[in-house]
C-alpha cells in the first residue's frame, strides 16, 4: 500500500497532545519522518515511543518554545543536519487567550502572540531556506474559526489567528514560484485538553458543553482526527494545487448566526 507522506520529512510543532499528537499519528502512519516539537518534553517522549512501536518510523523530538527564536533555529538546523531536508512544516503549536483589551495584562498579551504567531513566523523563516534549496516545500497553519468570526471575549486570540492566516496568505503568494505551498486550516470547537480546560473554567461546565453543541449544526463537538485528516491531505503532494488557501473545519459553525 502506497503511503502519501513517504520519505518526506516533516516538521509538527505543538505536537505534544491534541491535534498536534493526532496529525504526527497520521503522518507517521503514511510514511514521514518526524520532528516533533512541543514544550512538553515527557509527553514527546511517549507519543515517540508510541508512533515507533505502531509503525517503526524516525522521529526525533525537540523540546522547542517555538516564541523563542534562537531556540527554533537551533532545533530546525538539528533536522537539517539529521534528515538532509525538510519537506513538510506543520505549525499547530498554540495557546488559549480569551479576554477584553482592558482586562488583559502584557504578559498574557505576549504569550499569546509569541505562541500563536511568532511562533509560526519563527519556524516559517528557519524552515523556507531550506525548502528553497530544492525549490520544494509545504507549509500548513492551524489557525482557527476565530480566524473568521468575531467571538466578544476573545481578545486576543482572535486577533493572532487573523494574522495567522494573513501570514500564510502573503508567504503563499511570496514563495509560489519557487515550489512552495503554504495553506491553513481553521478547526471550530475540537474535543481536545485545551477545549476540556476552557470548560472546565466555566461556572456550570456540562451547561455550557451544551450550549456549544447545540449551535454547531452537526450537534456535536470535532475530533483532532478530524482536523489532522485535513493537515495530511494539505501536507501530501495531492493537494499539490492548493495554495493560499484556509480551509473551515467546524461543523457548520461559522455560517451559523448567533449572538
Amino acid at each position: 500500500m502506497s503511503q502519501r507522506l513517504f520519505n518526506k520529512v516533516a516538521i509538527v510543532t505543538g505536537a505534544a497532545m491534541g491535534i498536534g499528537a493526532e496529525i504526527a499519528r497520521s503522518y507517521a502512519r503514511e510514511g514521514a519522518k518526524l520532528a516533533l516539537f512541543d514544550t512538553q518534553y515527557d509527553m514527546l517522549e511517549a507519543l515517540k515511543a508510541e508512533l515507533v512501536a505502531q509503525y517503526g518510523c524516525q522521529i526525533n523530538i525537540y523540546q522547542v518554545d517555538v516564541g523563542n527564536e534562537a531556540i527554533v533555529n537551533a532545533a530546525i538546523e538539528d533536522v537539517v543536519a539529521t534528515y538532509g531536508q525538510i519537506d513538510v512544516l506543520v505549525n499547530n503549536a498554540g495557546t488559549n487567550v480569551f479576554n477584553t483589551i482592558l482586562d488583559l495584562s502584557p504578559a498574557d498579551w505576549q504569550r499569546c502572540i509569541s505562541v500563536n504567531l511568532m511562533g509560526a513566523i519563527n519556524c516559517s523563516r528557519a524552515a523556507i531556506g531550506h525548502m528553497l534549496a530544492k525549490n520544494y516545500g509545504n507549509i500548513v497553519n492551524v489557525a482557527s474559526v476565530h480566524g473568521h468570526k468575531i467571538v466578544k471575549g476573545a481578545f486576543p486570540y482572535t486577533i493572532s489567528k487573523h494574522a495567522l492566516i494573513g501570514m500564510s496568505r502573503s508567504l503563499a503568494i511570496e514563495y509560489a514560484d519557487k515550489g512552495i505551498r503554504v495553506n491553513s486550516i481553521s478547526p471550530g470547537l475540537i474535543d481536545t485538553p485545551l477545549a476540556q480546560s476552557f470548560f472546565e473554567s466555566c461556572p456550570d461546565e456540562a451547561a455550557e458543553r451544551e450550549r456549544q453543541r447545540q449551535i454547531i449544526p452537526v450537534k456535536r463537538f470535532g475530533q483532532p482526527e478530524e482536523v489532522a485528516a485535513t493537515a495530511l491531505f494539505l501536507g501530501s503532494d495531492e493537494a499539490r494545487f492548493i495554495n493560499a488557501t484556509d480551509i473551515l473545519i467546524d461543523g457548520g459553525r461559522s455560517q451559523v448566526y448567533c449572538d
